[in-house]
């Protein structure tokens, strides 16, 4: 078994390939993240009728959305050090099976204390994201490992449309049977905890830690895998200390914090703006979340695109772009008084939203190779950072135009601090080695087939 960890790695993706490690890895990794999403934001669409069953006022339900993206925070930046520490196989299946405990939780709640409290619990699933961008990061290629983050990522992320689009449907699909809209409620949210417990087991039967195996069988034949590093703590705090990963950070804020805000909240906002029915609104809110399904892979995509000529400098001037743009088109879309221009303002913002998610995650595998875990666990976190502040903005605002113009200014600035990022000469060429290494690779395997 070889000891260079680069040489094994995917140099493409074969999408309907299941026998190789890394698309089974890539497979189980958006489809983990996806049924995490969709576990995550099944609440959403089904506020309206929650709320009106336990009395919420407007700021309980504000700190319910503040609550469902804070304890994420804190889960993201211990799991990625927990994936260099026992690899991403074991702490996927495990976050999927103890995960799923509050989604029941959240069916069976009979009060806002109860909701609130599993609500926060719930939220621990969405620390997904970080195992599934350290997997595929782990297993492809510095060619297509931009295209690889941001279509696992998209194609998850996809869950929170699906399910703003899913759950209303069956929801009144269970209430055409029969069954009381209070109890409807609360069988509707169990499908995701049971969908969360298969694919816990499928991941652990399926995927393996890196492309050579797993951590542990590896570390016992003597090969240097994940992170060498002692301690999580070690860990985060050597990736802690690089400026590039804080501005990631805010940058991660900007894009992933505003689209889970906008995914808790959206719904709800063309319910009251523009007296959309339940079902309507979770379609219209549907399309700002599906389109991850495309425009975040595109992200990648642009990324890995624009750094075969332009390199590293490349990827950084993508990522700057699309946070531009979202931030101008989130103010247009906080301005618009027609339904119908809400929604296609939306869709621009919503396409802009998710590349440059996507771009940033692009940019990720670059910053630091010796703390990948620490590294993409603090960015990751950088997004929910966002989603609380946005949620605190919105609390202390009057409404929420106001608040999404103020965003979409905020958002502006964090894309101006992406420009600062710099790389060492040095950095910029052993990453250009690998990586043309990697296309050399690549070329090789399709001249031999």
């Amino acid at each position: 078994m070889s000891s260079n960890l680069h040489a094994q790695k995917a140099t493409k993706i074969s999408l309907f390939s299941f026998s190789s490690a890394a698309m089974r890895a890539f497979h189980m990794s958006w489809l983990a993240f996806f049924v995490c999403f969709f576990a995550w934001f099944a609440c959403a669409p089904l506020m309206p009728v929650i709320a009106g069953e336990f009395n919420l006022t407007k700021a309980q339900i504000a700190n319910i959305n503040i609550a469902a993206v804070a304890i994420t925070i804190l889960v993201r930046l211990i799991v990625g050090p927990l994936c260099d520490k026992y690899g991403p196989r074991k702490t996927y299946s495990a976050l999927l099976i103890i995960g799923s405990i509050p989604v029941f939780g959240v069916a069976a709640s009979n009060s806002y204390e109860s909701f609130l409290f599993f609500r926060l619990l719930i939220g621990a699933i969405g620390a997904s994201f970080v195992i599934t961008q350290y997997h595929t990061s782990i297993m492809f290629a510095p060619n297509v490992v931009g295209t690889a983050n941001a279509a696992s990522a998209g194609w998850g992320n996809a869950g929170g449309g699906a399910t703003q689009a899913l759950m209303p449907l069956l929801l009144a699909a269970l209430v055409m049977f029969g069954v009381e809209q209070a109890m409807g409620w609360r069988i509707a949210l169990i499908v995701p905890g049971v969908m969360m417990v298969i694919v816990g087991i499928l991941y652990w039967k399926l995927t393996q830690d890196c492309p050579q195996g797993n951590f542990k069988e590896l570390r016992e034949q003597g090969l240097n895998v994940g992170s060498d590093k002692k301690g999580g703590m070690a860990i985060l705090l050597h990736a802690a200390k690089n400026y590039r990963v804080w501005i990631l950070f805010g940058a991660y804020a900007a894009c992933f914090g505003i689209e889970i805000f906008i995914h808790n909240i959206v719904a709800m906002y063309y319910v009251d703006n523009f007296q959309f029915g339940l079902k309507e609104a979770g379609l219209a809110a549907g399309i700002f979340g599906l389109l991850a399904l495309f425009a975040r892979a595109l992200g990648g995509i642009v990324s890995d695109r624009v750094a075969l000529s332009k390199g590293l400098d490349g990827r950084t001037k993508v990522l700057f772009l699309m946070i531009l743009l979202e931030g101008v088109f989130l103010v247009v879309f906080s301005q618009m008084n027609s339904a119908m221009l809400a929604i296609l303002t939306m869709t621009v913002f919503a396409l802009f939203t998710h590349m440059a998610c996507g771009a940033t995650y692009a940019l990720v595998p670059f910053i630091d190779r010796d703390a990948l875990g620490g590294v993409a666990g603090i960015i990751g976190a950088g997004g929910n950072v966002g989603a609380v502040a946005a949620g605190f903005l919105l609390k202390g605002m009057l409404d929420i135009q106001t608040t999404l113009m103020v965003l979409g200014g905020l958002v502006v600035i964090a894309a101006s601090c992406v420009l600062m990022i710099r790389f060492s000469v040095e950095h910029k060429e052993k990453e250009q080695r690998l990586f043309e290494q990697a296309v050399q690779d690549r070329n090789l395997a399709d001249a031999q087939n």
